[in-house]
């Protein structure tokens, strides 16, 4: 039974259940259907990715100490982590992957690495 593929409209031949003419065809209309769910995750990726490299810079050039005005400066996006650890004591550390930072006044942000392995 001859069938047409939905994406370059040609006729193929193959098993009753192929949808597609060729693996091109079928990743063209993939990628297509999940388009917008890719670029959305690509554009919170590429936040985090931000993030963590601000991070990395201040961490390695030995400035541990950052107001909250020179990480926006260079791009900085609060609203993006991917976790949050809570201490006994009470203090809470954000984290982008495994650096991070804890404010005690919300002017100054002390950058710390996690050093235990993830959970």
């Amino acid at each position: 039974m001859k069938r047409i593929c939905p994406v370059c409209k040609s006729e193929f031949d193959g098993r009753i259940d192929k949808k597609f003419c060729c693996d091109q065809c079928r990743n063209t209309y993939n990628n297509h259907l999940y388009q917008e769910t890719n670029n959305f995750s690509r554009q919170i990726n590429r936040i985090l990715k931000n993030n963590r490299r601000i991070l990395h810079d201040f961490y390695e050039n030995n400035n541990r100490k950052v107001s909250k005005e020179k990480m926006l400066a260079n791009g900085f996006n609060f609203d993006y982590l991917t976790n949050i650890y809570k201490t006994k004591t009470g203090k809470t550390y954000y984290f982008c992957y495994d650096l991070g930072y804890i404010s005690n006044d919300d002017i100054f942000y002390n950058i710390v690495e996690r050093k235990e392995y993830v959970e």
